[in-house]
């Protein structure tokens, strides 16, 4: 089971800062790290620095790691044109020697649409999935041929589908509990479907939800990895502990009892558990990213437990 680095700069996080984290999670032997695409902060608090636009943030680290897989959870499809879109992802990947991947989702937070002007419809899924067929069939399409699209929300005619991304096939990330329509295209586009933020039990009802789904376009679902994202909080003590629920304003009443958190070896059993699920890889939601140590103490203390637990 792969464990990466998921955050929020949107919070209130600059570049620096998520240089500093992901170089740590690299250091320390992380799979990947992962950052939301949000233009507002939310919740009340301190908003500075201000939202950091998320592929122009990869494109830094990628020169400034050499490992770690880099990507989205989720990048929303109204922000960016697919070709556009395309075009990031795929330089991106070159200038990570290979080492991106695209997480794409409808988009929900209708604060930030409104507080920079950008179009937010009420039905999103038809758009989306267009975005989907777009990128992919611009990555997909052979060198010195051409690709049209001819949709409700987006037309191309002619396009030289270039640049190509460095690995053959970019891992496309789709996620969310609904049950029908995203199981769906999660079945005909996706590398990986995520789920993020809820019970054991809802995992395990999307997980299956998902096979079915991949089963009925004849598709292996083993081909298809599973993932989930949960918010961790881990320390050695409770006054520590406390501490880092405090940096993220969570409330302590009720937070293990869906995430990572508590002791390390709490967090050992939450992830063991989420592996009998069928986890193939799981997101470490750490919002606070100045908090170094906390990454030090989940490599130092859960990660070996974990390894020699598999």
């Amino acid at each position: 089971m792969e464990l990466c680095i998921f955050t929020e700069p949107q919070q209130g996080a600059g570049y620096d800062e998520q240089l500093a984290q992901a170089q740590a999670a690299e250091r320390l032997g992380f799979d990947g790290w992962f950052r939301s695409d949000h233009l507002l902060r939310m919740g009340a608090g301190d908003p500075m620095p201000g939202p950091s636009d998320a592929w122009t943030t990869l494109a830094g680290l990628a020169r400034e790691t050499s490992r770690i897989r880099l990507g989205t959870l989720v990048s929303s499809a109204t922000f960016r044109h697919p070709s556009l879109l395309a075009i990031q992802v795929a330089q991106v990947d070159a200038m990570s020697g290979g080492r991106v991947e695209l997480g794409l989702g409808t988009g929900w937070f209708a604060e930030e649409h409104t507080a920079y002007g950008l179009p937010f419809p009420p039905k999103r899924f038809d758009l989306f999935e267009e975005q989907l067929e777009v990128i992919t069939g611009l990555w997909s399409t052979p060198v010195g041929e051409h690709f049209d699209f001819a949709g409700e929300h987006y037309t191309l005619s002619g396009s030289p589908a270039l640049p190509k991304p460095v690995q053959q096939r970019v891992p496309v990330i789709i996620g969310g509990a609904g049950p029908r329509r995203t199981p769906q295209l999660a079945a005909r586009f996706a590398t990986e479907f995520n789920l993020g933020f809820r019970s054991e039990d809802e995992i395990a009802r999307a997980f299956d939800g998902v096979r079915r789904a991949c089963e009925e376009v004849d598709r292996d679902p083993a081909t298809l990895s599973t993932s989930v994202a949960l918010p961790t909080v881990v320390a050695a003590n409770d006054r520590d502990y406390l501490r880092r629920l405090a940096a993220i304003d969570e409330n302590p009443a009720g937070f293990a009892e869906v995430n990572i958190a508590g002791s390390p070896e709490a967090a050992v059993e939450k992830l063991l558990r989420l592996h009998e699920l069928g986890a193939d890889r799981v997101y470490l939601q750490l919002v606070d990213l100045r908090d170094l140590d906390h990454l030090e103490l989940i490599a130092a203390e859960v990660v070996p437990a974990l390894r020699a637990a598999l």
